[in-house]
């Protein structure tokens, strides 16, 4: 067992992880928590208000993790110049990382208004389930600039190895959302359009604490375009790699929302459970991206190397206990979620590929934060398009030709996740990714 979780390297204590992930764990989940909230918020209003938010909450989704590389990217150059003892020039990537994310944000909600219904239109089959995503996306835009603002704190704070402020700020946004949710849902009588607006108030506070944080600093605010430049360099594969994610989640949405409005209501119900406990396991690799690029920057592979399968190992028993938590609690949680018969009855059909790829995602997203961390974008950007292109699409649009339904749906979701699982093994193993120093050339 320590030959596996330690291959060829120096462990660190567990106390170091966990200090980095418990924290990471609650800014990952912020997010999709408030999401699970909006889906059992608005469920109750019925099936097409969920299938309204199961294809809005899509269509926003592809547009901010497609700029992930704003807080990866971020985390992996900040953590190598703080390994190196660089902090000031540390900070400075959060700075260049946050102008960056403040005009992508505005041209991403300048340019979604007009998309909105068009986008929504092409994606659904169903003109009331677009109209009612539209209504919803519409106002949720008007929080993009903030949510990638908070994406480029993250990832500097978390560069530093301060995990516990983005916790706070974060939770400080989610909090006020979960209060105002319902309340705007149900007696303001909002409907949909409260979610959006709660969820906006969210995203301004958390948004407002990580400029707070950034402006008390003792570093330039100037933007540097050179900075810029390289964030950009590492940024095109891991834009290329969200691509290829999102690519696939849209189509599942899409097929799902043509397949009938009970089942794109309960795949957004399984769907977003896995997103939340996605990042629950990501909160490891956030831990991983922080160690490793700190190693790699003090020029000790070793200890990379060290983490890198100390991660992995973590990764795999958590992957397994989230696994039985949800195998055990099937036939209570959906009621969670809707009380719509004809969803419930859905549900079955993708919970159960869900339960079974625990272990899978725990060791995949393990490995994920190891090579993101090492800068190994280029890696993970080909094997995430091949596992893209060769198992989840191909089998996403067979559900639809052939009626294969959920079923079909998280079967193509299954092979995209073992390609991956290979792929990012055989990485691991070779250990090719490990290259020191506190700046790695793209």
């Amino acid at each position: 067992m320590g030959k596996i979780a330690n291959p060829d390297g120096e462990r660190v204590a567990p106390r170091r992880v966990l200090g980095l992930a418990v924290p990471a764990l609650g800014v990952l989940a912020a997010e999709p928590l408030y999401v699970l909230v909006d889906t059992a918020v608005v469920g109750h209003l019925g099936a097409l208000p969920l299938a309204g938010l199961a294809l809005g909450g899509a269509i926003l989704t592809l547009v901010s993790t497609q700029l992930t590389f704003l807080s990866y990217g971020t985390t992996s150059r900040t953590a190598r110049l703080h390994g190196a003892g660089r902090r000031a020039e540390a900070v400075s990537e959060g700075v260049q990382a946050t102008w960056l994310a403040f005009a992508v944000g505005l041209l991403v909600l300048i340019a979604g208004q007009s998309l909105a219904d068009p986008v929504a239109r092409l994606l659904s089959g169903d003109p009331a389930i677009a109209g009612r995503a539209v209504s919803w996306l519409r106002i949720a835009l008007f929080g993009a600039p903030l949510i990638l603002i908070t994406m480029a704190g993250n990832g500097w704070m978390r560069g530093v190895q301060d995990a516990v402020r983005p916790l706070r700020y974060v939770l400080a946004g989610n909090g006020a959302s979960a209060v105002l949710c319902p309340i705007l849902v149900y007696p303001v009588g909002w409907g949909l359009e409260g979610s959006a607006v709660a969820n906006v108030v969210a995203q301004l506070i958390a948004a407002g604490l990580f400029l707070r944080a950034l402006a008390r600093e003792r570093v330039s605010l100037r933007p540097r375009p050179a900075v810029v430049r390289a964030q950009l360099g590492l940024g095109r594969d891991l834009v290329l790699r969200s691509l290829a994610f999102q690519a696939c989640f849209v189509s599942a949405t899409a097929v799902a929302a043509r397949t009938s409005t009970e089942a794109v209501g309960a795949h957004q119900v399984v769907w977003q459970l896995w997103i939340f406990l996605s990042l629950v396991l990501d909160s490891l690799a956030i831990a991983a991206q922080s160690l490793v690029g700190a190693a790699l920057g003090a020029g000790s592979a070793r200890r990379a190397r060290g983490v890198a399968g100390q991660i992995t190992w973590y990764g795999l028993v958590f992957g397994v206990a989230l696994g039985l938590l949800f195998a055990a609690t099937s036939g209570l949680l959906p009621h969670a979620f809707t009380s719509d018969t004809g969803v419930l009855a859905q549900i079955p059909h993708a919970w159960w590929f869900f339960v079974a790829l625990q272990p899978v995602a725990g060791v995949v997203f393990a490995l994920d934060g190891v090579l993101v961390g090492a800068g190994d974008a280029a890696f993970l950007r080909t094997a995430t398009l091949g596992a893209a292109v060769l198992g989840f699409l191909p089998l996403i649009w067979a559900s639809l030709g052939l009626g294969w339904g959920l079923a079909g749906i998280w079967t193509g979701l299954s092979v995209f996740m073992l390609l991956r699982l290979v792929a990012v093994l055989v990485r691991w193993r070779n250990g090719r990714w490990a290259v020191v120093g506190a700046v790695r050339a793209s």
